[in-house]
């Protein structure tokens, strides 16, 4: 498939992504997560490892699987059978992690734009210092961004703002008018998602274990602070059969599985399926069958065992993230 080709696909994927948001947000949400995104996670990471993850000195990635793990810790709190982290010196070790989540992931994002220009790394130490003195301020001295950060960062940040990003940066380059339609539709999708008439009770329901493994899944917060910011009511309940809440959780179920598809649709454009040879592929399969075993057994089991392939993920793209806001800057800078 060649370019347009791609574009094209990804219109028709926009459109089914937001019709199946629109009909069963939990339900698509739960499906995409499970079963999209652990493939998603480790194709990735196998495609930015071929491409040095779109970094100058490899070396400092290894910071960020760290940080991933270390970010991931808290969830083992959640696994019954783990009694010593139930106990008052692992509790206060995994609360300490939560409240330096923000400046993590801030003091990450602001790492990567180092990643991209330096090699040297006495530059690159410099700079994490740089990145640490920026982050741990505004995290401390303006905690709505410092939230902001912790929960939408490795969130819907990660699966929209970002995969828009890098649409946008790819048809600057091609040019290719089914591409340029299909930013403009991502860009209407939260205002046809707000606009349209929505009737909870003639429309929606969720079952029990639908509900429980949303739950599980943490993304009642998520939606819990969307929903505080536009009611300006603050409430750490998720109204999940509100107007309100089903237009979030339609929003987040079309944002994951667009995220997903767009993808693996394009194999053929980046061509991360290349690099994916016979033992490669039959591990990510392997992996990828007993994550999808976890999650029909047990969600919440899912999700924790793979909350550190998932943070990982989100982790090793920062480079290539700041590498699209960098193209698409250099793009729109008058030339002199």
């Amino acid at each position: 498939m060649n370019t347009r080709d791609v574009d094209l696909l990804n219109l028709i994927l926009i459109v089914v992504s937001l019709f199946l948001a629109f009909h069963v947000p939990y339900e698509m949400f739960l499906f995409s997560y499970a079963f999209l995104g652990p493939l998603h996670y480790m194709t990735e990471i196998n495609w930015l490892k071929e491409k040095n993850y779109f970094s100058k000195n490899t070396n400092w990635i290894w910071l960020f699987v760290g940080l991933s793990l270390v970010v991931s810790l808290p969830f083992l709190q959640r696994v019954d059978a783990f009694g010593w982290a139930q106990t008052t010196a692992a509790k206060s070790f995994f609360d300490s992690i939560i409240q330096s989540t923000d400046e993590i992931l801030l003091i990450s994002l602001l790492f990567a734009i180092g990643l991209i220009h330096f090699k040297n790394k006495m530059h690159l130490a410099l700079f994490l210092l740089a990145s640490i003195a920026v982050a741990i301020p505004i995290m401390h001295f303006l905690p709505m961004i410092s939230l902001g950060v912790m929960i939408f960062v490795p969130t819907l940040i990660h699966v929209y703002l970002f995969t828009l990003l890098f649409m946008i940066y790819g048809t600057m380059n091609s040019k290719s008018k089914p591409g340029i339609i299909a930013i403009v539709l991502m860009f209407l999708v939260p205002i046809i998602i707000w606009i349209s008439k929505i009737n909870p009770v003639e429309y929606y329901n969720i079952s029990e274990r639908s509900q429980q493994s949303f739950n599980d899944s943490g993304f009642a917060i998520v939606g819990a602070t969307i929903s505080n910011f536009f009611t300006g009511i603050q409430s750490n309940q998720y109204a999940y059969l509100s107007e309100m809440g089903i237009k979030i959780q339609i929003f987040i179920a079309f944002a994951y599985t667009y995220h997903y598809l767009n993808w693996f649709s394009k194999t053929s454009i980046i061509g991360w399926g290349k690099n994916l040879s016979g033992s490669k592929l039959k591990t990510i399969l392997a992996i990828w069958a007993v994550s999808s075993a976890l999650y029909i057994y047990n969600f919440k089991i899912g999700f924790i065992a793979l909350s550190f392939l998932s943070l990982a993920h989100v982790f090793l793209e920062f480079p290539l993230n700041i590498t699209s806001m960098k193209g698409i800057w250099i793009k729109l800078k008058p030339s002199r």
